[in-house]
C-alpha cells in the first residue's frame, strides 16, 4: 500500500534538506546486501568487492532484512544539522538509548522468521548497549573502507541535488519541489504520497517538526521514508546525477553546443553530469590537466560553472545555465 504523510502548515514551513554520511554508509551496506537492486552501481560494486570480503560485517547483516523489511532507525538516524560530520553522527549513534535500540532491533529481526530466536539474535537483544557499540564499530570500519575515499565526490553530488531542487522551489514553489523528488512521490491536498517505498515502520503522522528531505547516492530505485518517534519524519530519495557517479563514460555534447564552444570545451561541460575535479575530467576526456583547467576557467568566467574546495580537491559543477546548455534546453525568447 502507498504511504501517505499528511503535512500541516507547521510541517511545510519546517521542510528542510540534510546530507548524512552515516545514512549514506548504511544505504551502501543495504545495496551490498541486496544485489538485485544495484542497477546504477555495477562499477562501484566491482571495485569494492575485495574490500567487502575483507570486512567481517555479519553483525550488521543481521539487521539488513530482505526487501520490504525494517532496518533499525538508529543505524542511520535523521541528523539534527544540515551537514553533520560522520564522527558527530557516529557519536550520536553510540549514545543510542539501549531501550530504544532493543525495540528497533527486535522489530528488524522479526522481519526474518526465526532470526530473533536464533543464537545470534538472542545475543544481540540480551545486551543492546554492547550491540550498539559493536554495530557502531563496524559502521566506522565500513565508512573508512567503502565511502570515505570517495566522499568528496559523493557529497558534491548530494549538494548539487539540493541546489537543483532549491532552484526548483524558488522557481515553482513547494509544489515543484515535492512533486519532483521521485516518480513514485505525489503531492496533493497537503499529503505527500509515496507509491513505492522501503523499510517503513508504523509511521507516526508529522507533528509540526517538519519533514527532512535527504538525497542518497545508494537508495535507488526506492524512496525510503518513515522513521517513527523519536525520529523526525524523513524522505530519502535518489539523488539527481547519482547514476553517473561511478561511470567514466562522458556523454556527447549537443552538436549546436560543440559548434558554439568548440568540441573539447563542450565535452567538458557536458561531462560534468556530477561535480568533478580537474584530474577526473582529464582522465575522462583523455586530455592534459592543463587543457582541462583552461577550459574550466573559461566556462566558469562565462557563468556556466561554479567551483568549490572539498578537502584537498577543487570540484566543478554546472550552474543552472550550464545545465540548460549541456542538456540542449535553452530556447530563444520570442522577439
Amino acid at each position: 500500500m502507498p504511504l501517505a504523510l499528511h503535512l500541516g502548515t507547521d510541517d511545510l514551513t519546517r521542510c528542510r534538506f540534510a546530507i548524512s554520511p552515516l545514512c549514506q554508509t548504511h544505504e551502501a551496506l543495504r545495496l551490498l546486501r541486496r544485489p538485485s537492486r544495484h542497477g546504477y552501481h555495477q562499477g562501484w560494486l566491482r571495485r569494492v568487492r575485495r574490500t567487502v570480503a575483507a570486512l567481517d560485517l555479519s553483525p550488521l547483516w543481521l539487521f539488513v532484512p530482505p526487501p520490504g523489511g525494517y532496518t533499525p532507525d538508529f543505524l542511520g538516524a535523521p541528523p539534527h544539522e544540515p551537514y553533520p560530520s560522520f564522527d558527530d553522527e557516529l557519536a550520536r549513534m553510540r549514545a543510542t538509548d539501549p531501550a530504544l535500540a532493543h525495540a528497533e532491533m527486535a522489530r528488524s529481526l522479526a522481519c526474518t522468521p526465526g532470526l530473533a530466536e536464533s543464537a545470534r539474535g538472542r545475543a544481540a537483544l540480551d545486551d543492546p548497549a554492547a550491540t550498539v557499540r559493536r554495530l557502531a564499530d563496524l559502521t566506522e570500519r565500513a565508512w573508512h573502507a567503502l565511502l570515505a575515499p570517495d566522499w568528496p565526490r559523493h557529497r558534491a553530488v548530494l549538494e548539487a541535488d539540493i541546489a537543483h531542487r532549491s532552484r526548483a522551489a524558488a522557481d515553482g514553489g513547494l509544489d515543484a519541489l515535492l512533486t519532483g523528488l521521485h516518480p513514485a512521490v505525489d503531492w496533493a491536498d497537503h499529503t505527500l504520497t509515496l507509491r513505492r517505498y522501503a523499510d517503513v515502520p508504523d509511521v507516526q503522522p508529522p507533528d509540526g517538526r517538519g519533514v527532512l528531505l535527504m538525497p542518497s547516492v545508494f537508495v535507488w530505485p526506492d524512496v525510503v521514508s518513515g522513521f517513527a518517534r523519536p525520529w523526525q519524519p524523513t524522505v530519502i530519495y535518489p539523488a539527481r546525477g547519482m547514476g553517473r557517479l561511478h561511470t567514466a563514460e562522458a556523454p556527447r555534447p549537443p552538436r549546436a553546443l560543440a559548434r558554439l564552444l568548440g568540441h573539447q570545451r563542450a565535452a567538458v561541460l557536458a561531462g560534468l553530469t556530477t561535480p568533478s575535479s580537474t584530474t577526473e575530467l582529464a582522465r575522462r576526456h583523455c586530455l592534459a590537466p592543463s587543457t582541462v583547467s583552461a577550459h574550466l576557467s573559461v566556462l566558469r568566467e562565462a557563468g556556466l560553472l561554479v567551483s568549490w574546495r572539498r578537502g584537498h580537491y577543487v570540484l566543478y559543477g554546472r550552474t543552472a545555465l550550464g545545465d540548460a546548455l549541456a542538456e540542449g534546453d535553452v530556447r530563444p525568447e520570442a522577439g
